[in-house]
């Protein structure tokens, strides 16, 4: 049950709302019908009643709530690392940190032997989102500062307690194989998976569940979204006196602005499945001077095949534009380089089972009460909560572009699929105040415990179910024939664990005086 805002915008949460009968399958909360309870194997009811324990219910619900407060930008997640981390190592897992060149990044594994399957979870925020939760209308608890505008802050908690609700499970009833949590930072940056590829993580694993918070609750196969390459370009140029003498000059500025005037005119050109936007970061720092140093940062999307071609001419439009402006591209940092997600159907259709098992959450009068008010807010359809799960996915007959995920790569290493869970309300929109309000309390809440209950389920099959797992990877070996993996990053690329920094060290300080002491 949601209550109103309190003086920080965090809203207390009555677990009466959350109980959960933990003998009846699908739960209570589930407002669809699933499979019989006795089809259900005693591993799998295992993990689904020790998540519907309010208990439980309640502690990831706190981290998740906690990760949110924090609010940490990519590479920069100390803290919600650190709690996660920690929760881990509590339950059992062995956790090597520090993996991959990349502070925040993790592997946290239980078990022994074969099979090994992944998890993949993700806790950064996003520049600019502070918001207020349960307020319907752009309200920032501190103006300017980070906010989790993609959920993020669910999908660590709702993975954490899934894998958690599995180990729980496999020494209950001695199962054979590992679990594997691979805590993977800044995705809204699209970093750390090629670099968690490129140093071996996945090279054991047999499958892998990753997720995503949503306003449904469904997964789906082939081939979606748009690979990416992440890229910083700087200019060089000369001082002046921009009014006595400026030339002597060469202004570093002109660069990039020439830059973005050429690959404007490049649009017209590109296939329409491609976007490529921009932001200046650094333009000079007065006008009476000819800045000598300025820096442009572009996301360059399209498909697998036509990435890299596209991305040749966004370099020529850079050299092109040096040498109009008579200065010098001193520097090309690749930020990401990232594939497409090319999803297994074999292992959807899996996922599916179960999340038609779990059945779409029911919600509180107060539940639908906040989603019509943040709809009206948008000018949605004011519809209140989801009541039916989603269908199997199918891959676009035409490819015409959209968001990207690091988690592409992992796609082409090793078999993957995405459940999406319901947390978030029908017409909130993502790396929006709007995502941020209802990231946090009973909606999200209610949304992760779904989602985990669906990873722990589909896990438990992966490891019991062999039959299973022999079909998703013989279907990924023969994908794998036309589709091999090459990495798009650069051979000399690292992590770039400094770009957020110093934003970040502007907003922490502020931030964690809103939050209540212990964190919760």
């Amino acid at each position: 049950m949601t209550a109103s805002p309190g003086r920080n915008g965090f809203i207390p949460i009555l677990l009466l709302s959350l109980a959960i009968c933990p003998l009846a399958l699908p739960s209570a909360e589930s407002t669809e019908p699933s499979n019989r309870p006795d089809a259900v194997s005693a591993e799998k009811r295992s993990v689904l009643e020790w998540l519907a324990r309010p208990e439980n219910v309640k502690r990831f619900g706190d981290i998740s709530d906690s990760i949110w407060r924090f609010a940490e930008l990519g590479l920069q997640e100390h803290k919600s690392s650190a709690l996660l981390t920690k929760t881990l190592q509590d339950a059992g897992f062995s956790v090597e940190k520090n993996l991959a060149g990349m502070p925040t990044c993790f592997v946290a594994s239980y078990g022994s032997g074969k099979p090994v399957i992944g998890i993949l979870a993700e806790f950064d925020a996003l520049p600019m989102l502070s918001q207020k939760a349960g307020v319907a209308g752009a309200d920032p608890v501190v103006p300017g500062a980070p906010g989790h505008g993609c959920g993020h802050n669910l999908m660590g908690a709702a993975a954490t307690a899934a894998a958690i609700a599995v180990r729980q499970t496999m020494e209950q009833f001695q199962l054979r194989g590992t679990i594997k949590l691979f805590g993977s930072p800044a995705e809204e940056l699209a970093i750390s998976r090629p670099y968690m590829v490129r140093a071996g993580l996945f090279k054991d694993v047999d499958a892998v569940i990753n997720n995503h918070t949503s306003s449904s609750f469904a997964t789906g196969y082939g081939v979606s979204g748009s690979a990416m390459y992440s890229v910083v370009f700087t200019f060089r140029g000369k001082t002046a006196h921009s009014g006595s003498n400026p030339w002597t000059g060469r202004s570093a500025l002109d660069g990039v602005e020439i830059m973005d005037v050429a690959t404007n005119f490049l649009r017209e050109h590109l296939h329409f499945s491609t976007r490529m936007h921009y932001v200046i970061l650094d333009g000079g720092e007065a006008p009476n001077v000819v800045p000598d140093r300025a820096r442009v940062w572009y996301v360059v999307r399209s498909s697998d095949e036509n990435l890299e071609a596209i991305y040749g001419r966004v370099l020529d439009c850079a050299k092109g534009a040096a040498t109009a402006s008579g200065t010098e591209l001193a520097e090309i940092r690749v930020i990401a380089g990232i594939h497409q997600s090319h999803h297994n159907k074999a292992l959807a259709e899996l996922m599916l089972k179960n999340i038609q098992l779990v059945g779409m959450r029911s919600w509180s009068d107060e539940d639908h009460a906040f989603a019509r008010s943040l709809q009206k807010a948008l000018g949605a359809k004011q519809n209140g909560m989801p009541s039916k799960i989603g269908e199997l996915a199918k891959p676009a007959v035409v490819f015409t572009g959209g968001a990207s995920s690091d988690h592409g790569d992992v796609t082409l290493v090793a078999p993957t699929a995405t459940i999406s869970f319901p947390g978030m309300v029908p017409g909130s929109q993502g790396h929006h105040w709007s995502a941020v309000a209802c990231g946090f309390g009973s909606v999200a809440w209610k949304g992760l415990n779904a989602g985990a209950k669906a990873m722990a389920a589909s896990a438990i099959d992966l490891l019991t179910r062999p039959e299973d797992l022999g079909a998703i990877q013989k279907e990924f070996a023969e994908y794998s024939k036309t589709h091999s993996y090459k990495s798009f990053l650069p051979s000399d690329a690292q992590p770039p664990v400094d770009f957020y920094c110093k934003l970040m060290e502007q907003y922490r300080p502020t931030m964690e005086a809103h939050n209540p002491p212990d964190g919760h």
